[in-house]
């Protein structure tokens, strides 16, 4: 999963707001991306790789900010760090959304994937300080489940998800409504509405990238040079689920 709304910061109080990459005009119709299965299996390989390197890099931040006490209070006695770290995400998002020979340009895409994530990593490490250990860990237990089980789905199912984007880009609005509308009216009950509604949004979104990703029979496909793309995408539907999960 970006476009916007992006998976910038918003769910909550000083919880991101939600960023997703739109990969609609990135795709390939079926047959053009991956005409050699080493091109999509070394594709496929190559997004995993990058994704899990991002994911290990995230939980080091959360990891860092529940339980080094130290670097807890540094950042609630500097709350500037937080304010860097968000515009330093979306500046970086916004480039390698709309700037897409950037994004396939090796070393120019790593850098930036490389400060995103380390941005990203540390919005989420100070925002994990505003709960409990043990609901940040029952929230990464649970999106680790949901994420395994909904890739699994993706790749085994008959089911063509790829032609969904624009019927998933307006939930993605009306979710971003919905959640400023709850911001201003909070409530038990509508807090745990948005949250379902989010966290299924970006359980299908996380559907949709994987099959985009795997292209074969599926209608559309991302280009095998938009590995950068294809991770960041992933990414950030698994960050949107787990905070939406974190938040409920």
């Amino acid at each position: 999963m970006s476009e916007v709304p992006y998976q910038t910061m918003d769910n909550s109080s000083q919880m991101p707001k939600t960023v997703h990459l739109d990969p609609e005009s990135q795709v390939e119709i079926r047959g053009m991306s991956f005409s050699e299965e080493t091109i999509r299996k070394a594709f496929i390989r190559k997004v995993y790789l990058i994704l899990t390197v991002q994911l290990a890099i995230t939980m080091a931040f959360i990891s860092l900010f529940m339980f080094h006490e130290p670097a807890r209070i540094w950042t609630v006695q500097n709350p500037w760090i937080g304010m860097i770290a968000f515009v330093t995400m979306f500046a970086v998002l916004i480039i390698m959304a709309c700037c897409g020979e950037m994004r396939r340009k090796t070393p120019h895409n790593f850098i930036f994937l490389a400060m995103f994530t380390a941005a990203q990593g540390l919005m989420l490490g100070i925002v994990a300080t505003a709960y409990d250990s043990s609901e940040v860990l029952k929230a990464v237990g649970i999106t680790c489940a949901i994420c395994i089980g909904l890739t699994l789905f993706s790749f085994q199912t008959k089911w063509d998800f790829t032609m969904m984007g624009g019927f998933l880009f307006v939930a993605l609005l009306v979710v971003f409504i919905f959640g400023i509308v709850v911001a201003f009216f909070p409530g038990s009950v509508a807090s745990s509405v948005y949250s379902a509604c989010g966290a299924l949004l970006f359980s299908l979104y996380l559907i949709y990238d994987t099959q985009l990703m795997i292209g074969g029979n599926h209608k559309y496909s991302i280009s095998p040079e938009e590995y950068i793309f294809a991770a960041l995408n992933l990414y950030l539907d698994i960050i949107n689920i787990f905070l939406f999960i974190l938040r409920r």
